[in-house]
């Protein structure tokens, strides 16, 4: 814990980034990101073992790619899209290791779960 005032004290990293613990800016934004990732790997949680690919996509990638592939925060997945134009590596690298904003998924997902989200999207993709 580390005083800020008399009598105050940071009880966590929202409060030291709220009462300026965190002085410089570039280590604010970089404890803002932490912050985030936390957050949303605390929300998003992992997969059943045997969840479909309809079902990790859904739990995992749709708040971003949208509910029908379309995009949004992320880019399309679905037909037309440049990842229909991926090969199956590619897939596998960008959700195991990301890509951009994009997080690795490498702590949540088996070797199989990442191919059943592949056929899916594959199958998606042709229609």
């Amino acid at each position: 814990m580390t005083s800020l005032r008399p009598g105050k004290r940071v009880g966590s990293l929202i409060d030291a980034l709220c009462w300026g613990a965190i002085p410089s800016a570039p280590m604010r934004q970089v404890a803002i990101v932490a912050l985030l990732g936390v957050l949303v790997a605390a929300c998003v949680g992992r997969p059943a073992t045997d969840a479909s690919g309809e079902e990790i996509y859904l739990q995992l990638c749709s708040n971003c790619h949208g509910d029908r592939l379309e995009g949004g925060i992320g880019p399309p997945l679905g037909a037309g899209s440049n990842a229909a134009d991926q090969p199956n590596e590619y897939l596998r690298l960008t959700i195991t290791e990301g890509r951009g904003r994009m997080p690795s998924f490498s702590s949540s997902l088996s070797e199989d779960q990442v191919q059943r989200l592949i056929d899916y999207l594959r199958e998606a993709q042709a229609g």
